[in-house]
């Protein structure tokens, strides 16, 4: 009784919990307590079926959950096209362009190309290249020189730095990195005569240098001394120098002009706007010695516009001026400061980019102090003749177009036709 009264209070007081089955062992016997009529049946109980999980779990199936890099590998491997029909067609990527495509990746990784045919060298440098490449801060400068080591004029033969200080500021190294360029492009960018790219002009990387424009750098004595050093003392450095442009540096004396005497193979040299003391002196000393002629009018070779950048690296130094304008460009979140800075009446300060005129004032003060060597025929084609000839051409097709405006007019006046002959033609 006292079992039965204890069952009994624990149903009534757990009526409202589903408890599930309550099962009690009494003689060596177990039975099991129904909830409804409080008493106790002695059946065997049957097996609720186990379960691991709620009824609120659902199990989702994931099959190639992979990472959007390896993804975009995968989708790498083919070529999406469309049908006439507009139905998308791919087809699997040639082995070689999955492995060139795996190289330029991992350009940086590259020991040596030394040896390897330039064809397909190129084709990596490309791919390399439309990857960006050359522009990451340390793995670029490495691979670059890979490239540079084993294709030196092939890498680029011809580099156009021109009012680009900032280019040659962030990416030296990289700039460093050519070799055997001919032509070299540095108007106008203020370097100065401690500038370490100056300094490399002297090495033996950049001997193969032809063509120099140095016009508008703060240059001096001092800076032509150490440029000419090597060449003076141990033959070499830039001994085959042809053209070279000094204009627009007026710290430039008599005295570094002398050290210019040292250029044997100088067919073209501009010191225009430079600190000349004793002009008719120099003239007869750089006639004298090198054989370097006075020119009257201005010389094509220092007109700017046959500088350009040439090479397999011409798109990289397009990415590198691209990112530096990138990092300079004014930013939105700045323009509230701005708004501020004119609220409270203080003038906003805008520096405006230092541009390099062909023409300039020290130039025209001074005179034309162009040189060049009889015996060229190349270097001492005159630019006023081309402007000369330029007009010439103009005023022949205007009497071209006169002509033909005359002829159209007669034409017209011939093919006035009377109403009598409209009628007839109106009959057919």
């Amino acid at each position: 009784q006292s079992w039965s009264r204890g069952m009994s209070y624990c149903l009534h007081s757990e009526s409202h919990l589903d408890t599930g089955p309550i099962y009690v062992r009494e003689n060596g016997k177990l039975h099991v307590v129904n909830q409804g009529a409080g008493g106790v049946q002695n059946v065997t109980p049957k097996a609720r079926p186990f379960s691991l999980f709620s009824r609120s779990f659902s199990v989702e199936l994931c099959m190639n959950r992979e990472d959007d890099r390896a993804r975009r590998q995968r989708t790498d491997h083919f070529i999406f096209t469309y049908t006439k029909e507009g139905n998308l067609r791919y087809s699997a990527k040639s082995l070689f362009s999955l492995v060139l495509g795996y190289i330029s990746d991992n350009v940086d990784h590259i020991d040596s190309l030394i040896g390897f045919p330039e064809q397909i060298a190129e084709k990596l440098f490309s791919a390399a290249e439309a990857r960006q490449k050359f522009t990451e801060p340390v793995t670029g400068l490495r691979a670059l020189q890979k490239f540079t080591e084993a294709y030196g004029s092939l890498v680029l033969c011809s580099l156009c730095l021109r009012n680009r200080y900032l280019v040659i500021s962030e990416k030296l190294e990289e700039i460093k990195s050519f070799r055997e360029l001919t032509c070299l492009d540095l108007s106008c960018c203020k370097l100065g005569d401690e500038h370490e790219l100056l300094e490399h002009l002297t090495k033996e990387a950049l001997s193969s240098v032809k063509r120099l424009l140095l016009k508008d750098n703060s240059l001096s004595d001092a800076g032509l001394r150490r440029m000419t050093a090597p060449v003076r003392v141990l033959k070499k450095g830039l001994e085959n120098l042809l053209v070279l442009d000094l204009s627009c540096n007026p710290k430039i004396t008599d005295v570094g002009i002398g050290y210019l005497l040292s250029f044997k193979k100088l067919n073209c040299l501009d010191i225009s706007g430079t600190g000349l003391k004793d002009v008719d002196a120099v003239i007869k000393r750089l006639q004298t010695q090198i054989g370097l002629v006075h020119s009257k009018v201005p010389l094509k070779e220092f007109d700017h516009s046959n500088c350009k950048t040439e090479g397999w690296a011409e798109q990289t130094v397009l990415q590198w001026e691209q990112a530096v304008m990138e990092a300079t460009m004014p930013q939105d979140n700045l323009r509230s400061r701005v708004a501020a800075l004119h609220f409270y009446g203080k003038t906003h300060r805008t520096e405006e980019v230092v541009k390099c005129t062909l023409v300039e004032p020290e130039t025209t003060a001074s005179g034309n102090l162009q040189f060049y060597k009889e015996n060229v025929q190349n270097c001492h084609l005159p630019l006023k003749k081309e402007v000369a000839g330029s007009h010439e051409l103009k005023n022949n097709k205007k009497r071209a177009l006169a002509e033909q405006e005359t002829e159209r007019t007669s034409k017209q006046k011939h093919m006035c036709l009377t109403v009598e002959d409209w009628d007839l033609l109106n009959t057919y």
